[in-house]
């Protein structure tokens, strides 16, 4: 969608900064820890000094994500290349910024990815798919100062690619060349950043954007105001607790810009600037406009007037008062169309999760109107969606310059995942890691053909079921414990008498109840007893 909800925070030569930093005091703590050592020192200092460095190493890991090299303190004989490459031990490592999910991570991320989902095609949307990569022309220009986080390619065969950055940039070329007039849809796929990642804060190099957009000629401001609902529907579902959704508007931007003495052909950047306020105080962003960018001071002042407001309908009128804003024709507009998007919220329900704030500005280039991000209320991952309007990035694309309107919202799926995984863990709560409705079992051995033979009967008949073969002579009770853990809801068991006489026992796992039916009745008793079963949560 408009945004990448999922990036946001720090850039890489930042981050590169501190990991080295920490680098520096590990080596020299290190250091300190050979020392008392090698001098036999007391157990007293020694301890204190080891887990100060310990400290520091997880420092860096959460920092960075990795384990920190091996010191560099030690210098040693100058080796060659060829030594060093020798000598280097393989590393079993995911590359930096990108991991890997074990089952029990896999069912709560596909449990969000199918609310989401669900979301998405309740309000009528389709989906696509695009590549990974794109010409590295299709993404240029289209990020502002986050274009040095694209991934560059290798050159393919006389084709200069990148990685996607986002979504909304590959879609509107998709618009663009398919011809397309109108669609609403959603994509949810990879995306690579070449940003300094955080475990903790859900940011990734490598990680999913959840993206609906709409593109093509709707009623004014309607799709905007729907794409808010969605956002407050997901989140809401999810049970993710308070949040708020800021909205704001570019051209509301653009005009105070303007009349705070602002040169044109510094809005964009003074907007990055503005951007940051979510992450640092009013004097640090100024202090950049002003010794970085080489704004005025005075010109910077005023803008700090606007950027601390915030509220609702009353923030709207309150600033068409302000004559000189509201005589600028771009913050009009801005402000009129404010107007009508917190109306339609109000329609629809979501207005008291809606904030008009003026801070707000999503620091990509391609943004022409309502912008919008939504926020947890006291987490520390930062935005969890974001996007906007963006009526002009399709004609980029065309040959003849034909404009297709379009605005969209995309999910942070990375930071959400992030926070019930960690509410899961803190919680201690058992998580069923596969969908298994039934476990086949059996306490006698030589049934193993028996039990495959009545697994291939459910599968036939649609029922998730599977077979306890761990081992030929494993117990029954070892069986139904397994299930227990596994928090599959029906065990179907056989033996010797069940198969003379024809019929099979079903288990409900949880209760220890049993009943016995015929094997012509089994699937259908199954499906009713799967009906009633409430489900297990994942």
């Amino acid at each position: 969608a408009a945004a990448a909800a999922a990036a946001a925070g720090g850039a890489e030569e930042e981050g590169d900064s501190q990991a080295s930093q920490i680098l520096a005091k590990i080596d020299a703590q290190a250091a300190k820890v050979r020392a008392l050592k090698s001098g036999k020192a007391p157990a007293e200092e020694v301890d204190p000094a080891v887990q100060a460095l310990l400290a520091l190493k997880q420092e860096y890991k959460t920092l960075t994500g990795e384990d920190p090299p091996a010191s560099t303190g030690a210098k040693g004989p100058k080796k060659s290349a060829a030594d060093k490459a020798a000598s280097q031990k393989f590393e079993l490592k995911t590359p930096k910024g990108m991991r890997d999910y074990k089952p029990a991570e896999m069912s709560i991320r596909q449990r969000v990815f199918g609310t989401i989902t669900e979301v998405f095609k309740r309000h009528g949307a389709v989906t696509i798919e695009t590549p990974v990569m794109e010409l590295k022309a299709t993404l240029t220009g289209k990020y502002g100062e986050d274009s040095k986080l694209i991934y560059d390619v290798a050159d393919q065969g006389g084709e200069m690619l990148a990685l996607r950055y986002d979504l909304t940039v590959p879609f509107a070329r998709f618009v663009a060349q398919n011809k397309i007039k109108r669609i609403k849809r959603y994509h949810i796929a990879r995306v690579y950043r070449r940003d300094n990642p955080s475990m903790i804060r859900g940011r990734y190099r490598e990680f999913y954007q959840c993206d609906i957009d709409f593109a093509g000629t709707f009623a004014p401001l309607v799709p905007d105001a729907e794409c808010v609902a969605i956002v407050s529907s997901i989140l809401t579902e999810l049970e993710m607790g308070e949040f708020v959704i800021k909205v704001n508007h570019r051209k509301v931007l653009d005009g105070m810009f303007a009349v705070c003495g602002v040169p044109q052909d510094k809005f964009r950047t003074i907007s990055s600037s503005v951007d940051k306020l979510d992450k640092e105080e009013w004097a640090v962003v100024r202090a950049e406009m002003v010794d970085e960018k080489q704004l005025p001071g005075d010109v910077a002042d005023r803008i700090g007037e606007y950027v601390k407001l915030n509220g609702g309908k009353e923030l709207v009128e309150q600033l068409k008062l302000d004559a000189r804003l509201y005589g600028n024709a771009s913050a009009k507009e801005g402000l009129d169309d404010m107007s009508k998007l917190l109306h339609y919220c109000e329609v629809l329900g979501v207005s008291g999760r809606v904030r008009f704030d003026c801070s707000l500005a999503r620091g990509l280039d391609y943004y022409t109107g309502v912008i919008y991000e939504a926020v947890l209320t006291g987490s520390v991952v930062g935005s969890v969606a974001g996007g906007g309007r963006y009526d002009n990035l399709v004609g980029m694309f065309d040959s003849a310059g034909t404009q297709v309107p379009c605005v969209g919202v995309s999910i942070g799926i990375e930071r959400l995942f992030a926070i019930l995984l960690a509410r899961a863990e803190e919680s201690k709560m058992k998580i069923r890691e596969s969908e298994t409705e039934v476990m086949v079992l059996s306490g006698e051995k030589g049934l193993c053909e028996e039990r495959l033979r009545l697994c291939s009967e459910l599968w036939a008949a649609g029922i998730r079921a599977e077979g306890a073969f761990n081992k030929a002579d494993d117990k029954l009770l070892s069986q139904l414990q397994a299930c227990e853990e596994a928090l599959v809801p029906f065990a179907v068991i056989i033996g010797s008498t069940e198969l003379q006489n024809g019929v099979v026992a079903i288990r409900t796992v949880a209760t220890r109840e049993q009943i016995t039916v015929s094997r012509q009745q089994l699937p259908a008793t199954l499906r009713s007893m799967l009906t009633a079963a409430p489900a297990p949560a994942p």
